[in-house]
């Protein structure tokens, strides 16, 4: 019973500052699920979150499936309630001032600060999660491959996917 409260906290939490989507809180999540409560290690970790992100839906899947991990399908209903409920609560509550203020200057400079830390929140995932999974030079090699094609092409991430797997399968390092 207690890891349910731990789940429903952490995930309450992080649902308040998940400015920009879940994405945005993978950094905090990891150190708190891996560091803090050593629920898993950090190679698992990264493990769910690409199984949750290649999953069709919703980006906060990643906090059901770590609930599930942490604590079965109890885990996966406290923390993707967790993730789902205060910022539902905020944004309702938040929803009329930000629409009634949708052209006053402070709101769009408040916006447009937000814009640059969350894309930064969500460089900071990308970049602890490629150390998460990196064990050698073949899968960095992957790693940079892969963040190459997705800055300069318009390659489709399941094909990515795609291609990982059969390197794993081949023994990338």
């Amino acid at each position: 019973m207690e890891v349910l409260w731990d789940l429903a906290r952490l995930f309450a939490q992080l649902s308040v500052l998940a400015v920009g989507g879940v994405q945005s809180v993978i950094p905090e999540l990891q150190r708190q699920v891996v560091d803090v409560h050593h629920w898993m290690p950090a190679g698992e970790f990264a493990a769910l979150f690409a199984l949750s992100q290649a999953a069709p839906g919703p980006n906060l899947l990643v906090s059901t499936v770590i609930g599930a991990r942490v604590a079965g399908m109890p885990g996966a209903l406290v923390a993707t309630l967790g993730m789902v409920v205060p910022s539902s609560m905020l944004i309702l509550a938040a929803s009329s001032v930000w629409h009634r203020y949708r052209d006053h200057r402070w709101r769009l400079r408040m916006q447009a600060g937000l814009v640059p830390v969350t894309a930064g929140l969500v460089m900071a995932a990308a970049v602890l999660l490629a150390r998460a999974t990196t064990s050698g030079v073949g899968t960095a090699a992957v790693v940079a491959s892969v963040a190459a094609l997705l800055v300069r092409t318009r390659a489709h991430p399941v094909l990515l996917l795609a291609g990982g797997a059969v390197l794993g399968v081949l023994g990338a390092d």
